[in-house]
């Protein structure tokens, strides 16, 4: 049995698939560590009952975000070689998921805060590091060239997690958390 741990990353270096070693705080390292902190905030949303019926689109999105850190955390060369990769029908997924849920819900004329029930403020925190995850490879790409798929797939899914956080608010009857300035 091999073990989980390497030792190589002791020092503060990671390496990414390819061999090259990275500062753990290199931009590269942020970016898919967010979206690997992402997936995981997703696997949390996934596994609440209110989204039992969701939980193939949410596995699909894992199973996205997966390809995406796969992109992010490879050199160059390797991204072309047998890396999964994101398609525009990824992203058309994302859009007719909230084209559908919003079909049943009242139109929003108000900022809402995260809260009323534990699923939803799991989706808003979702959201928010979806979008820290895409600010993160926006600063990536000024070094080095990325996939534009995945900067737009990141910014549909914060879209889609704050649809999501709004319909699990509507099913459930609980009254969104609306934000009234002082």
């Amino acid at each position: 049995m091999s073990k989980i741990y390497t030792k190589t990353g002791d020092k503060g270096t990671t390496s990414l698939v390819g061999g090259t070693r990275l500062e753990k705080d290199h931009i590269k390292i942020e970016a898919y560590g967010s979206v690997d902190e992402l997936n995981a905030w997703m696997g949390v949303i996934a596994d609440y009952k209110e989204n039992i019926s969701r939980k193939p689109i949410l596995k699909e999105i894992q199973d996205r975000l997966f390809t995406i850190g796969a992109e992010l955390a490879s050199e160059p060369e390797y991204q072309k070689k047998a890396l999964p990769i994101l398609f525009d029908s990824d992203i058309d997924l994302l859009e007719k998921q909230m084209d559908e849920m919003n079909e049943t819900m009242p139109s929003i004329r108000h900022f809402v805060l995260p809260g009323g029930h534990q699923a939803v403020s799991f989706t808003h925190v979702a959201r928010t590091v979806c979008r820290r995850a895409e600010r993160k490879v926006i600063s990536l790409s000024k070094i080095e060239d990325i996939n534009p798929k995945i900067i737009i797939y990141l910014n549909r899914l914060s879209d889609y997690l704050f649809v999501l956080s709004r319909k699990i608010s509507h099913e459930l009857n609980i009254e969104e958390v609306k934000w009234s300035p002082r």
